[in-house]
């Protein structure tokens, strides 16, 4: 086995966690290493360690860019110093209608998430990339393009995925009118991208106060959603809502801010009630939400980010400040994004 140096998380009540020694399996033939560089923190990493999904002992991360440092010796794809990004998943069956279509998000026999997931041959739970090294299968890293800051590239491969699917599965493009409700980690990345895909892009809010952010992002404008007049005016304005909020809110006020055909992907907290089918019905208007990216789609979206300059904004702090990361996370003191700096592994524990 080969080990490492990680954060996990042993009392889901608190977010402090604690520096371990994580063992990696020996690298299969189609394997490569990865020197984690840098990890994004994910709100669904706060919900994990919660234990929103009953897990335990969790080493969270799955938003990592690092380095090639050794190869499985079937490894045709990288080489050893490329620099590479990993994302929510690492394996899928391959062979279900979903993985066929170049979507293994999906696959029908469970893909293999980056931590809290079961490994398809062994059957150990996989870690996430809390940690100076993770080892997986060529085909499920990715090449990350030169001219991106491995840093601020790091939320793409969760935060930057799950808004860029639903946005090509829409169709958006010039002439596409997007609203963004919520202007975080998920929400600043949707409005880069909306914009830069030729949209016209609005950002709801609850207040004025994100207004001069919002249109430094791309966003022609902002709506406030407390305002009755306001939202009353936007009824039937929009082909495509991104609603990244993650606490509870009602959806039929967006419902009717779409026009005909148009669709609300809710993002940041698939956990809530649908509305009533009627508010869909008027309209013709579809309900959805997206499980971050296939194979295909992310390659996709990094080189599309490659090419228009666009990364988060980020944060960046030592892999020992994770528990102050997740305590601002948890109060919405971030801007727009955490990332861990994963190099602090390096030196041994005081």
């Amino acid at each position: 086995m080969r080990t490492t140096t990680g954060w996990q998380s042993l009392d889901p009540a608190t977010n402090t966690l604690t520096r371990v020694t994580i063992e990696r399996r020996d690298l299969r033939p189609d394997d490569i290493a990865v020197r984690i560089d840098y990890c994004g923190v994910c709100h669904s990493d706060l919900h994990r360690i919660h234990g929103m999904l009953g897990e335990k002992d969790l080493v969270p991360g799955h938003e990592a860019t690092g380095v090639v440092v050794a190869l499985g010796q079937a490894v045709t794809r990288f080489t050893v110093g490329e620099r590479v990004a990993i994302g929510t998943i690492v394996d899928s069956c391959g062979e279900c209608a979903m993985c066929l279509a170049g979507q293994e998000n999906y696959c029908y026999n469970r893909a293999t998430t980056t931590y809290g997931g079961t490994d398809r041959i062994d059957g150990s739970p996989t870690k996430g990339a809390y940690s100076r090294e993770y080892v997986l299968r060529e085909k499920f890293a990715f090449h990350l393009p030169d001219g991106l800051d491995p840093a601020a590239a790091s939320p793409l491969m969760c935060a930057g995925v799950s808004v860029w699917e639903p946005m090509r599965a829409a169709g958006v493009g010039p002439g596409s009118r997007v609203a963004v409700a919520g202007l975080g980690g998920l929400g600043h990345l949707a409005v880069k991208l909306a914009a830069a895909l030729g949209a016209e892009v609005t950002v709801l809010s609850r207040s004025t106060a994100k207004e001069p952010d919002a249109r430094s992002l791309g966003a022609s404008g902002l709506l406030v959603t407390t305002d009755d007049a306001q939202v009353a005016a936007a009824r039937g304005r929009f082909d495509l809502i991104l609603d990244t909020i993650s606490g509870d809110h009602e959806l039929t006020p967006l419902i009717g801010m779409l026009g005909l055909d148009g669709t609300l992907c809710v993002l940041g907290n698939p956990l809530l009630t649908g509305p009533r089918l009627w508010e869909l019905g008027a309209g013709r208007k579809k309900l959805t939400s997206s499980g971050t990216g296939g194979l295909r789609q992310t390659a996709e979206m990094l080189e599309f980010c490659a090419e228009h300059g666009i990364t988060a904004d980020v944060e960046v702090l030592p892999s020992n400040k994770v528990e102050t990361a997740l305590n601002r996370l948890a109060t919405g003191d971030v801007r727009y994004r955490f990332v861990l700096d994963m190099s602090d592994l390096d030196t041994p524990a005081a």
